[in-house]
């Protein structure tokens, strides 16, 4: 596909997206799990059932060291014509069903085979984790504007059970990012699991708060067919009564536990987005605009191409309604070493993480601590 635009000259520039088709990558994760079960019933190895936990953990972050990463920006004078394509939004719809079927398989999976323990805690690790995806689908629709595109990244959200994600995120986590006031922000310092005691609560209260702002000044109950995390829970209640239904009561603390590994993977996303930035509080007591620098970025090409650049954060934050293909990488912002999974296990071993984050995070305040997100502590001398 070939786009063009013209420059300030009056030329006509070109442009071929060579990610175009390398977009279908983000089909890889969701079809793993998937793989797994068949191998299992056509071999009855359990060991098979490592293969998602593997796949997330160790293979992308590898991958992301053997490809590295890629800074390449579209031209400035083609980016209205990408945005534009429709191709491009209708390969984020299409991802909406693979959640829901991966869902769906792994609770039929574990209510009709007999497994070792360990195979139950890796298939909730890996394809949690994997199935979490379903928010960065809902982050990019519940982003646009138009009904269509949001119900749609509704129906994302709820495959894991976070219906108040698009609320709390467009309303709360953009307006308050890279401040103490923000829990979807980590603070230096703070192990994920800290964080995420106060960032999986803090969400949820905040996105409820600003749904029953939004329909109170609509002059409408809170409490009602309106509410759209309410509408969210039903749709994900009503699928988990017809699982238990078919499969039993057993399910049940599987449904539970998917859900939540689903709500954590966003957790640690956050968590290594923002670790530690803050934004400079102006004279007036306002927060200054958000930029590229208050966002960790990552260009790691391979869990780029998985994620619809997710990882390129800091352009998405600055900018919050441009799509996944056009977001662009900058100079001077704060890099992760490795793409989002191998930073997760990074974040899973606190003193690992410190010892390679606090550096950076330090560096980026210019040795600062006071111009780091300590949250309520004083910077330390």
């Amino acid at each position: 596909m070939i786009f063009t635009g013209t420059n300030a000259a009056g030329e006509t520039i070109t442009y071929r997206d060579g990610k175009r088709y390398l977009w279908m990558l983000s089909f890889i994760p969701p079809l793993i799990p998937l793989f797994s079960y068949w191998l299992f019933l056509r071999t009855n190895n359990p060991l098979v059932t490592l293969i998602p936990f593997v796949f997330i953990f160790i293979l992308i972050p590898l991958l992301d060291v053997l490809f590295g990463e890629d800074t390449h920006n579209p031209p400035a004078e083609v980016v209205a014509a990408m945005e534009a394509d429709p191709y491009y939004l209708r390969l984020a719809r299409i991802t909406v069903v693979f959640p829901w079927i991966n869902y769906v398989a792994l609770i039929a999976f574990f209510g009709t085979q007999e497994l070792p323990w360990w195979s139950y805690v890796a298939l909730l690790l890996g394809v949690g984790t994997i199935n979490g995806g379903a928010l960065l689908i809902g982050h990019e629709l519940g982003h646009k504007a138009d009904r269509l595109n949001i119900f749609f990244g509704m129906l994302a959200n709820c495959a894991v059970g976070y219906a108040h994600f698009r609320v709390e995120h467009n309303r709360g986590h953009h307006t308050w990012v890279a401040t103490p006031e923000d829990p979807a922000s980590a603070r230096f310092g703070e192990s994920i699991y800290t964080f995420a005691t106060r960032e999986l609560p803090g969400a949820f209260k905040r996105g409820w708060r600003n749904e029953a702002e939004r329909l109170t000044r609509r002059g409408e109950p809170v409490w009602s067919i309106n509410n759209e995390i309410l509408q969210g829970f039903a749709l994900t209640l009503i699928v988990a009564a017809i699982l238990i239904a078919l499969f039993g009561w057993k399910v049940a603390p599987f449904i539970v536990a998917h859900h939540f590994l689903g709500w954590y993977a966003l957790t640690q996303a956050n968590y290594v987005e923002h670790y530690g930035l803050l934004r400079e509080k102006l004279p007036n007591g306002r927060y200054q605009a958000v930029e590229p620098r208050h966002s960790w970025n990552t260009n790691h090409i391979v869990s780029n191409l998985m994620t619809f650049h997710l990882q390129r954060h800091s352009d998405h934050h600055a900018n919050p309604m441009r799509p996944y293909q056009s977001l662009r990488d900058f100079d001077d912002i704060p890099r992760l070493p490795n793409g989002y999974t191998g930073m997760f296990g990074l974040a899973a071993i606190p003193p690992l993480w410190f010892r390679v984050m606090d550096p950076k995070t330090l560096a980026w305040a210019g040795g600062d601590k006071s111009k780091l997100n300590l949250g309520d502590r004083p910077a330390a001398s």
